[in-house]
């Protein structure tokens, strides 16, 4: 859960890198949390509450995924890609999952050589 919650205290960060852990926890947690909402605006028959959260998390769900990028040694104007209907998708996922650059890239040193604060996910 501190992975989704260090991603919205760097709510507009698009510099530096974002392990793969970072990212597709933040994913994970995200996806339960709209899942939850759509179900429950279902049953109250009202689109509101998903628009609610989906609006303010926007830049942070954005900004994780450029430095996810970043961390692969991309730029990351390649989350645009997304925007083609499933080619770039498929694409942009690979991209996503690709493993980390072992080095310092241009974008900042590599996260991997940090120490993680959860020693359950070490």
């Amino acid at each position: 859960m501190h992975y989704y919650l260090d991603v919205l205290k760097k709510y507009a960060v698009f510099g530096g890198r974002a392990r793969c852990r970072e990212y597709w926890m933040f994913t994970l947690f995200h996806s339960i949390i709209i899942a939850a909402l759509m179900i429950l605006d279902w049953a109250i028959g009202s689109p509101w509450l998903v628009l609610v959260y989906i609006v303010p998390t926007f830049l942070p769900a954005l900004g994780v995924t450029v430095r996810r990028l970043h961390d692969s040694g991309r730029r990351g104007w390649w989350v645009l890609l997304g925007a083609v209907p499933l080619i770039g998708d498929i694409c942009l996922l690979v991209m996503l999952s690709a493993d980390s650059e072992q080095q310092t890239n241009a974008f900042g040193p590599n996260p991997k050589a940090v120490p993680v604060r959860d020693a359950h996910f070490a």
